[in-house]
């Protein structure tokens, strides 16, 4: 029996485990620069290290790269449920929690909350481990495009 394609695309994602993610179809992923670290059905763990380009004039980390995290991560997680439509983001609902400064190193999970026909809602938590915080937590809806 052939593994389904879910199996198959976590079979490629699993063979960068605890390496940087630098060949993604994502330019964005791949400026980003995330470790990843695990990766199971609708479940995408990376790890990511702050660096100077992605912080704001205070230093810390730009909301916006924040929300880039969590757009780009839950989008590589749809693509390990294995489904044969392209899904596009409808909206991301983001709070912010905490900073994180040059050098920290961030953790991101991702997870779905509810599978829709049409509509699939994911969320996506980053913490700094260094500290114990949860630093931002988002939601996306993503549609299906076909």
């Amino acid at each position: 029996m052939e593994p389904s394609l879910s199996e198959q695309r976590l079979t490629f994602l699993r063979q960068s485990i605890g390496k940087v993610i630098s060949n993604s179809p994502s330019n964005f992923m791949n400026w980003l620069a995330p470790v990843l670290i695990k990766a199971e059905h609708g479940i995408l763990v990376c790890q990511y290290t702050i660096r100077k380009e992605m912080t704001n004039p205070y230093q810390i980390l730009h909301g916006g790269v924040t929300a880039g995290i969590i757009d780009d991560l839950i989008g590589a997680t749809v693509f390990t449920m294995g489904l044969n439509e392209r899904y596009t983001t409808v909206n991301n609902y983001i709070d912010y929690f905490a900073t994180a400064s040059e050098g920290d190193e961030v953790i991101a999970e991702t997870s779905i909350v509810k599978r829709g026909r049409t509509i699939l809602n994911l969320q996506c938590e980053i913490f700094l481990p260094s500290k114990k915080r949860l630093i931002a937590k988002g939601y996306s809806n993503m549609l299906n495009i076909g």
